[in-house]
């Protein structure tokens, strides 16, 4: 019999393997974080955001929108393209 509390009390692992800081995407992204720069992330259903990232890892953007104390997480499989304004 399958006990299945032993399973449910594990804690979640976050899969690092898609995410290699080597890669030239993740470098820039890195870039633009250090020197706070603004900018705008289009998403596949159309909409278009503007802030500054506060962090990312494999699976999440962390997106502070100007006069938010906090930020907003975005899916990376949610994101078309990463530009810099200005």
């Amino acid at each position: 019999m399958l006990n299945c509390s032993r399973h449910l009390s594990r804690p979640a692992v976050m899969d690092a393997a898609g995410f290699d800081p080597s890669l030239p995407g993740i470098r820039l992204i890195q870039s633009w974080m250090r020197e706070q720069r603004v900018l705008s992330i289009e998403l596949v259903d159309g909409r278009r955001l503007d802030g500054r990232l506060d962090w990312q890892d494999p699976q999440y953007l962390a997106l502070r929108r100007d006069g938010s104390t906090d930020p907003i997480l975005i899916a990376r499989h949610a994101v078309i393209t990463i530009r810099p304004l200005i």
